[in-house]
């Protein structure tokens, strides 16, 4: 599911589909440079073995989660159930049975993918954990949680997400600079990505100065798909669908040209590694649209896509790899500018498309929380 919403239907986490998808699609990605990765997690898909041969047959090699993919996975199961009772029986408040389930499940998944871990030195094999919504705009605590999280885990290739807001900035550049390796979220724009970007040079440069290593994994999460949705019904019908691949393109040709920077290069001479671009929020909303729209458009080497479970399968399944996004972000200017012409503030789109997706987030973890509640009072 994309990173606000959750799909109801019945399949989704379940072993219904895999073994009749194919894999050619998902492993032509791969072959191309771009990491799939399943925005999904949930106890069954670990316990039935769901994940394990998405691993093995769809090429995925990474996983995120955030505060909406839980919230399902918790409300709509019965597999937390008694554990958040007997938790609740020991004391705990709502927000640390959830981290505890959370690690729980992401540790399991962590070392399912800790063999690409291993292989790729590092860049691949890597799952997100996401800091309290509640704390976007709070810099000092989201970088205590970040610690605190990933000193929990135990785990080099578990990631912490933190909000590419105002407020996310300074604790990004922090949590690097401390070594905790961080999935910006949040981001919906260039100069969203770059702000992000800065933020992570920054701590990898103090950590140089002071003496240490700058090998500290990171992905800049860009959403795509809320960008078609904010615009539908707002623009001519040539440009239905085209907003987000746009946005997509034009932020891959910022990070391939901050990529061949004399500031990124200083630090890959010492021993720093990109943080790359992933493309998040890539299923569709729109019945009408292609169900592999922002994967097919959003193709890219040196970069990751982290799809919902939904698009994973229907891509594998249907999806056509019909190449690579140009270094130049090809016509990424030229559909952006048609969208000026058709009145589309796209600095002032951005901004609120940030804001509003932090307060889903925080919807999300409310109503998560209300479900721990509801479920730890439970005497079944």
């Amino acid at each position: 599911m994309d990173e606000y919403e959750a799909t109801t239907t019945p399949q989704a986490g379940r072993d219904t589909r895999g073994a009749e998808a194919g894999p050619k699609e998902t492993r032509a990605l791969h072959r191309l440079g771009q990491s799939v990765w399943l925005d999904n997690i949930t106890r069954e898909i670990l316990e039935s073995g769901t994940l394990k041969r998405y691993i093995d047959e769809l090429a995925v090699t990474g996983l995120t989660s955030n505060p909406t993919i839980f919230d399902h996975a918790i409300t709509y199961s019965g597999a937390y159930d008694g554990a958040i009772v007997e938790l609740t029986r020991r004391g705990l408040s709502a927000e640390a049975i959830f981290f505890e389930l959370a690690v729980q499940d992401l540790t399991r998944a962590a070392d399912l993918f800790g063999p690409i871990y291993s292989r790729t030195s590092g860049v691949d094999g890597l799952v997100s954990l996401e800091v309290s919504p509640l704390l976007a705009h709070d810099t000092a605590t989201t970088v205590r949680q970040a610690k605190e999280l990933h000193r929990r885990a135990g785990r080099e290739n578990l990631m912490i997400k933190i909000p590419g807001t105002r407020e996310g900035l300074p604790a990004i550049e922090e949590a690097i600079f401390a070594g905790v390796p961080v999935n910006v979220t949040l981001l919906f724009s260039r100069e969203h990505y770059l702000a992000a970007a800065d933020a992570y040079l920054r701590g990898l440069e103090r950590r140089l100065a002071a003496g240490e290593g700058a090998d500290i994994p990171s992905v800049a999460s860009l959403f795509v798909s809320r960008w078609d949705v904010a615009v539908s019904g707002k623009v001519p019908s040539e440009l239905r669908h085209r907003l987000g691949i746009a946005v997509g393109r034009q932020v891959y040709r910022a990070y391939r040209e901050l990529l061949a920077s004399n500031r990124w290069q200083r630090l890959a001479n010492a021993g720093a590694r990109p943080q790359r671009l992933l493309f998040a929020s890539t299923g569709t909303k729109d019945p009408e649209a292609h169900d592999a729209l922002y994967v097919e458009g959003l193709a890219a080497p040196n970069t990751v896509d982290t799809m919902p479970e939904k698009t994973l399968l229907a891509f594998a399944d249907h999806g056509e790899l019909r190449g690579a996004i140009p270094q130049d972000g090809g016509d990424a200017e030229e559909v952006l500018a048609a969208f000026h012409r058709a009145g589309v503030d796209l600095g002032r789109l951005a901004v609120r498309l940030q804001e509003d997706g932090a307060k889903a987030f925080v919807a999300s973890w409310e109503e998560l929380m209300a479900a721990i509640e509801r479920k730890g009072s439970s005497t079944h």
